[in-house]
């Protein structure tokens, strides 16, 4: 495969993770909003481990879980300010 072929690949690839990450982020306002209703704080240390112990066991590499990790990190930080403003 052509390095241009990989990285049509990788463009295609980037643009479903933009989606997914997307749709990740509509499912956290939803959840904000109903925290909000329920009076349910927006931070939830218990499910954020476990979300990244689920992430750990599901990972087969290349990337290590530490480096999954971090970019959940991320993912949960933003995700979790966008619940804060539902």
């Amino acid at each position: 495969m052509t390095l241009e072929a990989l990285r049509r690949r990788i463009d295609r690839v980037d643009v479903q993770l933009l989606r997914l990450l997307n749709t990740r982020a509509r499912l956290g306002l939803q959840v904000g909003a109903l925290k909000k209703q329920h009076g349910t704080r927006v931070f939830d240390p218990q499910r954020e481990r476990a979300i990244l112990q689920r992430l750990t066991r599901a990972n087969h590499g290349p990337l290590s879980s530490r480096a999954i990790h971090a970019i959940y990190r991320q993912i949960l930080q933003q995700v979790r300010r966008l619940e804060k403003s539902a």
